[in-house]
């Protein structure tokens, strides 16, 4: 195996509650320790990397249901024997349901609770995908720590908590009508949030999921759960119907990729925003940056990110739809002209004209060499505040990121894929696989990688100092927030230069990540984020 140095283990400049983990047989690293202990315990029972993403991923479905569920979208990276794949399993809008229907009915933007924004679930349908292509152990095996936990409980950890009482007081102030009644008997059956440490469980997710590991999610869109899914649209108006379910596939697709600093960052290509990170990070290679805490550091990254992003709100969408190529906006010329305005003074970002040509995150490895970039979400929390009565399954609110304009690439459609903010990451050298990363967060996640990224590539961050350095997210025009951990004098220089600095103390809106990278002696190395309750179950 090719020697990857990427950093020195020692080096940490920043104060951190935790430290690097390392092992040599497997490693889970996610935002919530029981399923991380989940994705291992199936590693151990002979699994793979794949197994152990499955597990992961059904178990945070029950352990953190402010972020994801059944009723949420998927997308993964697989690196086996040497290549990496890409699982695109996001959504489509429901045949029946057009923007110009919704115009009509006088609506100008989408709704963000309710049926309107619901879109097919694509999870339980990744969770198969994975598993036949990839899987060696049954998905009745890999998804009963899942079962399990949703049947006997489990204690609410801190940040969950914190969360949950979040979430509960927005619902509890927005959804007034009867179709939100299963979301209040589900997730606060005492007529609040449950506390911290307080014990959780739902038997009727611990049903739904035994269905969909029996019947390697066809119940889900094939059989019972698809007919209850139906019936509650039906009943309240929703335009969902078992139809829409039946023909859902999710799709396997090459990931995108570029190279940086020798490295290749890759991407699950639209209608995700990976391109947006990757958009960002081929502006930045132009410049060279000496320091990291630095103003002129800072002040690059904002702008690069801004000008990425406003290309990617403008530009992506359902690939179907997008006039644009990828191979365009991340071409070379194009870059060296966004590079072009980046000046001494924080820019308002408008679109360029290239040339013509809530959410979980987590990563694992095994012995064998496969690697798992895994990233799924319910988006804004719980997703639409619908729970499907008897079920468990907190339906998502993804098509809220469609558009009603009419001439917008993202324009909603019958049966379109709506522009997904969910990404998840992986890096390589040479053809050799160096690991898994991703931070989760919504808009924050392209401006997360492409942080997290530079700390590693450009810094020399060992990956628990990657993670744990501090953050900044643009909002909009030269709107910025950063960390309270940010030094000063950079939040103050930035000011100067024009950037419009908002000091948060809401860590959770820097995003939650995780990375494994597999080092120059073949040993797994990972770390989580000091923002959440993350863990790095290592064997």
């Amino acid at each position: 195996m090719e020697v990857i140095m990427l950093y020195d283990p020692l080096y940490h400049p920043y104060p951190s509650k935790r430290s690097l983990s390392f092992a040599s047989r497997g490693m889970v690293a996610t935002s919530q320790g029981l399923a991380a202990q989940a994705g291992l315990d199936i590693l151990k029972k002979g699994g793979n990397a794949i197994d152990a993403a499955i597990a992961t991923a059904a178990c945070l479905t029950v352990v953190e249901p402010t972020s994801n569920g059944m009723g949420g979208d998927a997308f993964a990276l697989v690196w086996t024997k040497g290549r990496l794949h890409g699982l695109n399993a996001s959504g489509t809008a429901p045949a029946s349901l057009s923007g110009h229907d919704l115009i009509k009915a006088g609506h100008q933007e989408m709704p963000q609770y309710g049926w309107i924004p619901v879109t097919v679930p694509g999870a339980p349908a990744a969770w198969a995908a994975l598993s036949e292509r990839f899987g060696r152990l049954p998905l009745t095996e890999v998804l009963k720590p899942a079962i399990d936990y949703a049947e006997q409980g489990y204690p609410v950890s801190p940040v969950l908590g914190q969360n949950w009482q979040i979430a509960y007081t927005k619902y509890a102030q927005e959804l007034k009508g009867e179709e939100y009644e299963s979301w209040f008997k589900t997730f606060a059956p005492q007529g609040r949030a449950p506390f911290i440490g307080e014990i959780w469980r739902s038997p009727d997710h611990a049903r739904s999921l035994a269905q969909i590991a029996e019947s390697k999610a066809q119940a889900f869109y094939k059989g019972d759960l698809a007919d209850r899914i139906d019936a509650f649209s039906q009943k309240y108006g929703g335009h969902l119907r078992k139809r829409d379910l039946e023909e859902y596939q999710p799709l396997w697709v090459d990931p995108i990729h570029l190279n940086y600093r020798g490295y290749d960052v890759w991407e699950i290509p639209p209608n995700g925003h990976g391109l947006v990170a990757l958009m960002a990070l081929n502006i930045l290679k132009g410049f060279q940056f000496s320091a990291k805490d630095s103003i002129e550091t800072y002040h690059k990254q904002i702008e690069a990110i801004k000008l990425a992003y406003v290309d990617g709100r403008k530009y992506i969408a359902d690939p179907r739809s997008m006039e644009v190529k990828i191979s365009d906006l991340l071409s070379e010329g194009y870059a060296l002209e966004r590079r072009k305005l980046i000046g001494q003074t924080a820019l308002l970002p408008e679109p360029g004209t290239p040339p013509k040509g809530g959410t979980v995150y987590l990563a694992t490895a095994d012995d064998e060499g496969n690697m798992v970039s895994m990233i799924q979400s319910n988006y804004m929390d719980f997703g639409s505040g619908l729970v499907v009565p008897g079920t468990g399954i907190s339906l998502h609110n993804r098509g809220n990121n469609f558009s009603l304009d009419p001439h917008h690439a993202n324009f909603l459609e019958p049966k379109k894929r709506p522009y997904h903010t969910i990404i998840p990451g992986f890096l390589t050298k040479d053809g050799s696989a160096v690991g898994p990363f991703g931070v989760m967060g919504g808009f924050m996640q392209p401006q997360g990688h492409v942080q997290v990224l530079m700390n590693t590539l450009d810094f020399h961050l060992n990956p628990q100092a990657a993670l744990d350095a501090p953050r900044f997210l643009w909002v909009q025009d030269r709107h910025v927030q950063v960390e309270r951990s940010l030094l000063s004098h950079i939040g103050d220089g930035l000011s100067r230069m024009g950037h419009e600095i908002e000091w948060s103390a809401n860590t959770g809106l820097f995003g939650r990540g995780q990375m494994i990278w597999r080092n120059e002696h073949d040993v797994l190395v990972g770390a989580t984020e000091p923002r959440t309750d993350g863990v790095v179950a290592a064997w």
